[in-house]
């Protein structure tokens, strides 16, 4: 990694690391196996995405992307698989008006692709055939959605 020369006076330049990662919580479902191996229709998938973050004593922070992904047919269901994936950052000179959205959107996008290969891991040693494979997620569209929805229901709360 480059250092970029700092001159005095100037303000400390944002810095994001990733100290770990991990799976913290997994579960993989396939309750039709072997019949449901056999698809003879494109499967519906209903997926659900939460981030969270919390600091810890030692200044570093967790950042958790749970991801839940249901696949279902008018035959039944086919796989469900939940995973928290996480992640140990260290943030340094992140001004404070950023530091959620560092922690809930940049984060986040740093973990996805390394869960997004346990979901396509799993689901082909479940015998899948092709591997499910999730889209690109967009973390600040989930994130601004996220704070509309809070500041909906402040407003409601003091009507």
């Amino acid at each position: 990694m480059t250092e970029t020369p700092v001159t005095p006076g100037s303000p400390p330049i944002p810095n994001m690391q990733i100290m770990a990662q991990f799976i913290r919580d997994f579960s993989f479902e396939n309750p039709r196996a072997p019949n449901s191996l056999r698809m003879e229709s494109r499967p519906e998938i209903d997926l659900g995405v939460e981030m969270s973050a919390r600091g810890r004593d030692d200044g570093l922070f967790e950042v958790d992307l749970k991801l839940n992904v249901k696949a279902t047919t008018p035959d039944g269901p086919m796989f469900n698989i939940e995973l928290v994936y996480g992640g140990l950052f260290q943030l340094s000179s992140i001004p404070p008006e950023l530091m959620e959205p560092t922690l809930l959107v940049e984060c986040p996008r740093y973990l996805f692709p390394f869960a997004r290969r346990v979901i396509a891991d799993v689901t082909a040693d479940g015998g899948f055939v092709p591997p499910f494979f999730l889209e690109p997620i967009d973390f600040g569209a989930l994130y601004a959605q996220q704070r509309a929805q809070l500041q909906n229901q402040a407003a409601a709360g003091q009507a």
